[in-house]
């Protein structure tokens, strides 16, 4: 953009989904529903795998980082939007924007360095069974968990201090409901060219060569299934990967519907829809696919609820006998 009138900046404005003061309230029970469902299933997740001690291995230790950073990922956003909503007010402060972006970015590359790893370890599992427990031992799995933290923080911060140096003129409103770095880069007065070489060459990066990654180890695994003479061990080997398969899909499917998105007119519908499918949807059914699809889930989550259950009619008893007695 050419340079105009520059100005300290303070706020930005979020244009969100609905002028009309009506929807908000609407707007606002549907992204509550959303976002308690989502918090609340991953935290379940969460639990289960860490109550149960047959659930501390690779496969599971790699779940309940996804299931943290799915919180993480949907409290970046779905918070300040909700605020806005209630208050029907759109401004976010100038550090709040960049703080949003940086943890935007930090847990959605995680997001994907994670479903990688998943990938990897279902390959090791099925067409190298007798090695799982040596490769997919615990000091690798903890060292590929702090390396995945370590570039998503070095990459989030990097983008942050190149936003940091843009100066904005007098149009102030980004076209989302949150800080999208994309929409953000929009509006900036000075050059903004290094900000977006790096922008779609990493978020290239991420998208081709963990994908690349996980579609070799699932081509791997179909034909050692395809290898299985019976129907019930092709089944049963299938199935110990199907759950990751369908949260790949999803968050495959939505983030590329972002990333094309993010080069058509600012204010379409289509990319606010793929946006929330993938900030907002995609996190709130992961806990769903893995607890029906797993039955080592299902049984972890059966044992929480019957404790729980118990827990609460102790307390009950033991209320009625204080009032009673």
């Amino acid at each position: 953009m050419e340079p105009g009138n520059q100005t300290s900046i303070s706020e930005f404005f979020l244009l969100g989904f609905s002028p009309d003061s009506e929807h908000h309230t609407v707007l606002f029970g549907i992204f509550l529903s959303m976002f308690m469902v989502t918090v609340l299933g991953n935290l379940l997740i969460l639990l289960a795998i860490i109550s149960d001690s047959s659930l501390h291995t690779a496969m599971y230790f790699f779940l309940s980082n996804l299931s943290l950073t799915d919180i993480c990922f949907t409290s970046t956003t779905i918070p300040k939007m909700l605020a806005n909503l209630h208050t029907q007010r759109k401004s976010i402060s100038y550090a709040g924007c960049i703080t949003q972006i940086y943890f935007f970015m930090v847990f959605g590359g995680m997001d994907t360095f994670l479903l990688t790893v998943m990938a990897y370890d279902r390959f090791i599992a099925i067409c190298h069974p007798l090695h799982y427990s040596v490769i997919m031992n615990p000091h690798l799995c903890g060292l590929l968990v702090l390396v995945f933290w370590f570039i998503s923080f070095m990459y989030s911060l990097v983008q942050s201090l190149l936003f940091l140096r843009l100066s904005f003129c007098t149009n102030w409103t980004i076209q989302h409901f949150y800080c999208e770095l994309a929409q953000a880069l929009t509006i900036a007065c000075s050059d903004t060219l290094v900000n977006y070489i790096l922008l779609y060459l990493v978020t290239g990066l991420l998208g081709i060569v963990p994908f690349s990654g996980i579609f070799f180890s699932y081509t791997q695994i179909v034909s050692s299934i395809l290898k299985i003479p019976s129907v019930s061990g092709k089944y049963k080997a299938f199935s110990t990967c199907g759950s990751h398969l369908s949260v790949v899909s999803l968050f495959y499917g939505t983030g590329l519907g972002v990333y094309l998105s993010s080069g058509s007119s600012p204010s379409s519908w289509k990319s606010m829809v793929t946006s929330i499918m993938y900030t907002v949807v995609a996190p709130m059914l992961n806990p769903f696919i893995y607890s029906l699809r797993n039955r080592d889930i299902k049984r972890a989550l059966q044992r929480i609820l019957r404790r729980t259950l118990c827990s609460v009619m102790a307390t009950l008893v033991f209320l009625s006998e204080l009032i009673l007695g």
